[in-house]
């Protein structure tokens, strides 16, 4: 069995984790395939890995590949997305920091986790994407987000116009700071800190969310994914910046921009104990006030 693993940043406090990692791949008699930065990262600072494969682009992951690892946090996870794309192998995310929405397996049941993944005791949650396409092909091959897009201003305190169509029918033009166009997995993203509302997984909606609206009256919209929305921006500079996710680009005045839902959906592993409204209540503290 291949197992692709990524890690941004091998960190000192951590390294037992990793170890303890890679000492249960080696006793499942399983093949590490390592992201190249993290191997050398690896052989510099733990003097190990010298002999596993490694991986730079999704090419390299596009076949062959049984599991896919994210060693972070959700940054790391949607870094691994970009990787994994369309090739189907679902991707666990063990978390070394605080507790995630998608990197959601803590680091001390690392143990439990693996051996409950080699036994199957799991299930393929499907994540839904975004694909964007521009005028001038900002993101080329990557234009996918497994949280959202947004167009939001650059280098101005002014608000800016962002026009926004379902299905080439007008919907509003949104004078704010930006707006932001989220799936249900980026529901408890960027979009939440706006005031969006959290979307279970497996919902076929997106979330049109408003960044500081100028008209109150204007609230974040659940739309069905199937519908495609095309969205202009217009303010008074020349450029302004599209997002997607981590990855952000500087667009031109009245460039357009449409987004559809993307026509291949992400494998996440889950396991039975720790499924998404256990997170949701454990992220947002929910019940820790005695009231409720």
């Amino acid at each position: 069995m291949n197992v692709a693993v990524y890690c941004r940043k091998l960190v000192k406090q951590n390294v037992s984790q990793y170890a303890e990692f890679f000492n249960i791949l080696n006793e499942f008699g399983w093949k590490p395939v390592v992201e190249k930065e993290f191997k050398s990262q690896l052989i510099k600072k733990m003097d190990m890995g010298h002999s596993f494969q490694e991986f730079s682009t999704h090419r390299d992951l596009a076949e062959g590949i049984d599991l896919a690892v994210s060693i972070g946090g959700d940054g790391t996870f949607l870094k691994m997305v970009g990787y994994v794309r369309n090739s189907k192998t679902p991707i666990l995310g063990i978390n070394t920091g605080r507790l995630g929405f998608l990197a959601n397996v803590s680091k001390e049941r690392l143990e439990e986790a693996m051996h409950m993944v080699k036994q199957k005791n799991y299930v393929h949650q499907k994540r839904s994407l975004i694909r964007v396409n521009t005028e001038e092909n900002l993101f080329g091959e990557d234009n996918f987000a497994m949280n959202e897009l947004t167009l939001h201003k650059k280098d101005t305190s002014s608000m800016i116009t962002v026009h926004a169509s379902l299905e080439d029918k007008y919907l509003n033009s949104y004078w704010a700071d930006g707006l932001i166009v989220g799936t249900p997995t980026g529901s408890t993203a960027y979009s939440l800190s706006c005031g969006g509302p959290i979307i279970t997984p497996g919902c076929q909606v997106h979330i049109l969310t408003p960044i500081a609206p100028h008209n109150l009256n204007v609230r974040p919209m659940v739309v069905p994914d199937h519908m495609p929305i095309k969205l202009q921006v217009e303010g008074r500079e020349r450029k302004y910046l599209v997002s997607l996710d981590s990855i952000s680009k500087p667009i031109k005045n009245g460039s357009e921009v449409i987004v559809n839902k993307a026509e291949f959906m992400i494998n996440v592993i889950k396991f039975e104990e720790n499924n998404f409204l256990d997170t949701i209540r454990a992220k947002m503290m929910w019940g820790h006030d005695k009231r409720n």
